[in-house]
């Protein structure tokens, strides 16, 4: 008799699940996660590792994951501690065979992993393919050999014929083990979790929803009913709204959603309805993902270091109370500003934006980069360790890419992409009142219109700057 125990991790779902698959194979099944607590306090460089809105997000996946192994004759098991401690707990006390889950590629998390399976002794931990694209086995090369260029690493895609075959969902699993009923419990509260009930947002770029259900509600959406995939070349780089992106990444972040049933939903969708510069522009974003979690799991913990990747380049280090502000939405520059409200209000934040508030923090602010990835990391819906700090090391200049830091002209990107000041409008109120063309510009009145407005005063406008400043200026 096969008694086996299931460890979700970031892959909450039923889906194209591995280690899910494999656990058909066991005549009782315990499906397990594990919470934590250690995430909500203060990391090493300030914020928490995880904040309100993605806690609300997990939470809500959990309780769909649940919901969904109730479906198929087992249920989810919640417990907060560390699973170094847990699982061996659980797997003594209820007698169990062999540990299931999906390998990790960030360094802590791989560490854990094992620190489980020392723990576990003689009882064996089986780590299935975890939440890439493709399997080490599917790559065109060793991953040490993989290109460090992404144009390079998406053009050895390219050669290759890829099929993708996400494994379906299995009809019915095995009963929970004799003994754990009296295990289960209700999952925790965000109040108990110390974190309190994040306000709702009117603006809100998209009413993110946590779970499998609302992931492949979107999935289905995006390209079969709106079909907005088919524009997404031409919107990607919008601001306000939920339809000028995908907005699959919170889904696929916390392995709501695997990347390769979107893959296949589109290869499909290209099948029928033709492929476009759309639908190869989304295809790439999945290629960026891929890119880089084999960066991350090829370099480890070097992309969290200050040096990235590329130790000789020396991006700032300093923190001082500009980071606060541009934390705050307090820089003086409302394009930042109103970029990084969004993020605190909401958890979200476009693409675009992203890129302009992290060059502005390490280019204008010249601050260290790391503590704006700490900031992401904590705030973000869709925080994943490879993109976020793939991201963040590529725009400082210390990714694997070769060429030096991305710079962003934070004022000609807020002519270019909110020309009309929107944007500005939606989420810096006290700018309303202020005439249109000068609400990207307030640093132009008075330093007593400033002290009415009650918003900060940017001490030094660059001289890049100067070709976009108002012409009556």
């Amino acid at each position: 008799m096969l008694r086996s125990l299931l460890w979700f991790k970031q892959d909450l779902r039923l889906d194209d699940h591995p280690a899910l698959q494999a656990a058909e194979a066991a005549d009782e099944l315990l499906a397990v996660y594990v919470l934590d607590p250690q995430l909500f306090e203060a990391s090493a460089l300030g914020p928490r590792r995880l904040g309100v809105h993605r806690t609300r997000f997990l939470l809500e996946s959990l309780t769909t994951l649940d919901h969904g192994l109730r479906q198929l004759g087992s249920r989810l098991l919640v417990l907060q501690g560390q699973a170094e401690q847990l699982i061996p707990e659980l797997v003594q006390r209820l007698q169990l065979d062999e540990v299931l889950t999906l390998e990790e590629i960030a360094p802590e998390e791989r560490q854990q992993v094992q620190r489980v399976r020392q723990q576990l002794g003689q009882v064996s931990l089986r780590e299935l393919p975890g939440n890439h694209l493709l399997s080490r086995e599917q790559l065109p090369c060793l991953v040490a050999q993989l290109p460090s260029m992404f144009s390079q690493f998406r053009q050895l895609l390219e050669e290759r014929v890829l099929v993708f075959q996400p494994r379906p969902l299995p009809a019915r699993l095995p009963m929970p083990p004799q003994g754990s009923a009296q295990l289960f419990g209700p999952l925790p509260t965000l109040n108990q979790l110390g974190l309190g009930e994040p306000v709702p947002v009117a603006n809100s770029a998209f009413p993110f929803a946590g779970g499998e259900s609302a992931a492949q509600a979107r999935l289905r959406d995006y390209l079969w009913v709106s079909q907005n995939v088919r524009t997404y070349q031409e919107t990607r780089n919008g601001l306000i709204g939920s339809e000028y992106s995908s907005k699959l990444s919170p889904w696929l972040a916390n392995g709501s959603l695997s990347p390769r049933r979107v893959m296949a939903e589109l290869r499909r969708h290209e099948s029928r309805y033709g492929r476009n510069e759309s639908t190869l522009a989304l295809t790439d974003e999945l290629y960026w993902r891929e890119f880089f979690r084999w960066t991350l799991v090829r370099h480890g913990s070097a992309l969290f270091q200050a040096g990235g990747l590329k130790a000789t380049v020396l991006a700032p280090q300093q923190v001082d109370q500009r980071y606060q502000q541009w934390c705050q939405g307090r820089t003086g520059m409302p394009l930042v500003d109103a970029n990084m409200r969004e993020l605190a209000a909401t958890g979200f934040m476009s693409n675009r934006g992203r890129q302009i508030v992290a060059s502005y923090l390490i280019n204008d602010l010249q601050q260290d980069w790391r503590h704006g990835a700490a900031w992401f990391e904590e705030h973000l819906l869709d925080y994943d360790p490879a993109s976020n700090w793939g991201n963040w090391a590529y725009l400082a200049g210390v990714g694997s890419d070769p060429r030096r830091q991305r710079l962003f002209n934070a004022l000609r990107q807020a002519r270019q992409y909110d020309p009309q000041a929107d944007y500005i409008s939606l989420w810096l109120p006290e700018l309303r009142s202020v005439p249109q063309h000068l609400r990207h510009t307030p640093f132009l009145l008075s330093g007593l219109q400033l002290d009415a407005l009650r918003y900060p005063r940017l001490e030094q406008v660059p001289d890049s700057w100067k070709p976009y400043l108002p012409v009556a200026a």
